[in-house]
């Protein structure tokens, strides 16, 4: 069956797992391979595998029953061979399988088992079953369309991975290579400052934020300049520093540490010589402990800043707010008007900063004009 789309030819494609699978190959390093060697099974815009047992035994089991699986979709290369579209997940799944890479629980048994100790019936059951597959011909520019149209459904792309199918090649892949691995070169040095996940390209856009920013440009900007350099090892050389002044100046681990814009910090305090981080750990740990800091991630940023938002401090409770304005009769402190209540906003008697606790006490009502001038200085 031949149907047109786009600029592209479509046409459907009925082989069996074991064909699949024969000349399954997966190198360690991004290469995947499969169909006796000429179906890509990972091209670079692809996302690593992040099936987890539970997703990867279902395909084996709607396999193993007969049941349908979703249709696949490859696009067919000028010299021939495939690459995988649509359908990476389920056929790294399958082809791990038959390579007995992991096992399954399989029907009503109550033990897993591996391919390997299938019966003979059993393996030829999944191997002769029958894949839904459509190949594309026509321009890359048209599959990318494509692709994009039909990963709309399953597992959603982030929003990384979209642009990494837009920026694909040399450079994209040697970024890759250092970012998006569980286990990998940014991960192992990284993990304790940085949010998400590598297989979901996290921590590839974190860093892409970053570096992007210091250089007044947008990611995509950032990644359409570099596509055609050979390796990314100014992104890596960057990473590498900014987690290097990190620890030198936060020598102590928090969990508090992650997910913290750590990027622009390095590209504005970046050699300092007053940042101690004797002193720094003293402030870290004392700003820990006090119960009015409600962001704890903002600790660093405020160190370094001095901006109080970052803090997210305590706000004071509609109780403290209705006591200080009973027992002020609705004066503001500083001009001596009379408001509503509703006109006027707790403030800290003795600033937080110097030690003033968000607490009944220490709580004063100033009209919003008042508080907005106090704010200022």
């Amino acid at each position: 069956m031949k149907l047109e789309f786009l600029n592209m030819k479509i046409e459907f494609l009925n082989i069996t797992i074991r064909e699949l699978a024969e000349g399954y190959q997966d190198d360690g390093v991004g290469g995947v391979r499969g169909y006796d060697g000429i179906l890509d099974i990972r091209p670079p815009y692809q996302r690593e595998f992040v099936y987890k047992d539970k997703q990867r035994e279902a395909v084996i089991n709607t396999v193993m029953n007969g049941f349908p699986l979703n249709v696949m979709y490859w696009a067919e290369r000028d010299d021939g061979t495939f690459e995988i579209i649509d359908g990476q997940q389920r056929t790294i799944s399958i082809c791990q399988y038959v390579n007995n890479a992991f096992s399954v629980q399989l029907g009503n048994w109550n033990m897993s088992r591996m391919f390997g100790n299938l019966s003979d019936d059993e393996q030829n059951t999944i191997l002769d079953y029958e894949l839904m597959i459509y190949t594309c011909t026509g321009p890359a520019s048209e599959r990318l369309k494509w692709y994009e149209i039909i990963n709309i459904a399953g597992e959603v792309l982030t929003r990384q991975e979209l642009r990494n199918a837009v920026y694909a090649g040399a450079w994209l892949s040697d970024a890759r290579r250092y970012f998006s691995r569980p286990g990998g070169a940014a991960y192992g040095l990284g993990s304790p400052y940085l949010s998400g996940s590598a297989l979901r390209q996290d921590y590839l856009e974190t860093t892409l934020k970053w570096i992007s920013a210091r250089d007044g440009v947008s990611i995509d900007d950032y990644m359409a300049k570099h596509q055609k350099d050979p390796v990314a090892i100014e992104l890596w050389n960057y990473f590498q520093n900014v987690i290097a002044w990190v620890e030198a100046i936060f020598p102590k681990e928090r969990s508090s540490m992650k997910g913290v814009d750590w990027g622009p910090l390095y590209d504005a305090y970046n050699g300092r010589s007053d940042l101690l981080p004797t002193v720094l750990e003293t402030e870290v740990a004392r700003l820990h402990k006090d119960d009015d800091v409600k962001r704890k991630t903002g600790i660093y940023p405020y160190l370094l800043t001095g901006d109080e938002k970052h803090l997210n401090i305590r706000a004071f409770t509609q109780a403290m707010r209705e006591a200080a304005y009973e027992r002020q009769e609705g004066i503001c402190s500083q001009c001596n008007k009379k408001y509503d209540l509703s006109d006027m906003h707790a403030d800290h008697i003795d600033p937080w900063s110097q030690g003033g606790k968000t607490s009944a006490e220490n709580c004063q009502m100033l009209c919003k004009s008042c508080n907005r001038r106090k704010s200022d200085k």
